[in-house]
């Protein structure tokens, strides 16, 4: 009984080191006390994302994320799951009014695009957070 507890306090401290990770990234690896690695993922992802807003990109409406807005172009559907791969900046940026997008700026495709890989580089930055925790790393 004693190494189910232990499992479950485990398990529970791996999901809140997930979520810590995906919500600020870095915030994993800060955690398990790889300062430089968090500090250099927290630093790069967040200035990715900050770029894509300030090249006029697009975020996904907070609506579409949650359903509210048709999805039937499956495009989009991905685009709101990388979108929401960055955290808690898409919904401060989403409710400061960034993020609406341009699409007469010259940046706009530019922009899309720092906003998606910042969010994907995010998701990989949890699983490698994820991977530390378990000892592959």
């Amino acid at each position: 009984m004693r190494a189910t507890a232990a499992a479950d306090t485990q398990s529970g401290t791996l999901v809140l080191l997930c979520l810590a990770s995906w919500a600020v990234p870095g915030a994993g690896h800060l955690w398990l006390g790889r300062r430089t690695k968090g500090l250099i993922f927290l630093i790069a992802l967040l200035l990715m994302f900050s770029i894509g807003l300030a090249t006029h990109g697009r975020l996904v409406p907070p609506g579409a994320v949650a359903g509210l807005i048709d999805l039937s172009d499956p495009l989009v559907g991905l685009m709101a799951v990388a979108d929401l791969g960055i955290g808690a900046a898409y919904f401060v940026a989403s409710a400061l009014g960034y993020g609406a997008g341009n699409v007469r700026a010259v940046t706009y495709e530019y922009g899309n695009t720092f906003l998606i890989v910042a969010g994907l580089l995010n998701l990989l930055v949890v699983i490698d957070a994820y991977d530390v925790a378990m000892g592959r790393k």
